[in-house]
């Protein structure tokens, strides 16, 4: 997992690392990235509690892209199809798009 410059970077300790994302800065809000999770440490709530932790002041919108096989994962954790993205995103996703499936998702963030 590559950390962006200047994100924020988030991780769970089990005491060693466990799990892992990265937020970003974009327009109107920010972009989950690369979490991962050890295979051991799956099924046990820690991407949950990671993201509830890491997005819990965010101001905006929180976006992701991810493949179709995690969309109920991530509808579960309050995520919906995104239908609109900041330019910044769309162009990103767009370029991913040709070589991988990728849906764009988005939850947005209660002031």
């Amino acid at each position: 997992m590559r950390a962006a410059p200047g994100g924020q970077h988030w991780v769970a300790r089990a005491p060693q690392i466990i799990a892992a994302l990265n937020l970003t800065e974009v327009p109107g809000g920010s972009w989950l990235t690369g979490l991962l999770v050890d295979e051991q440490s799956r099924a046990q709530g820690i991407a949950r509690c990671l993201i509830a932790t890491a997005i819990r002041h965010e101001e905006g919108c929180v976006w992701l892209f991810c493949h179709p096989d995690l969309q109920a994962f991530y509808s579960r954790l309050g995520f919906a199809s995104a239908s609109t993205l900041p330019a910044t995103l769309a162009d990103r996703l767009a370029r991913y798009q040709r070589s991988k499936p990728l849906l764009a998702m988005v939850r947005p963030q209660s002031s």
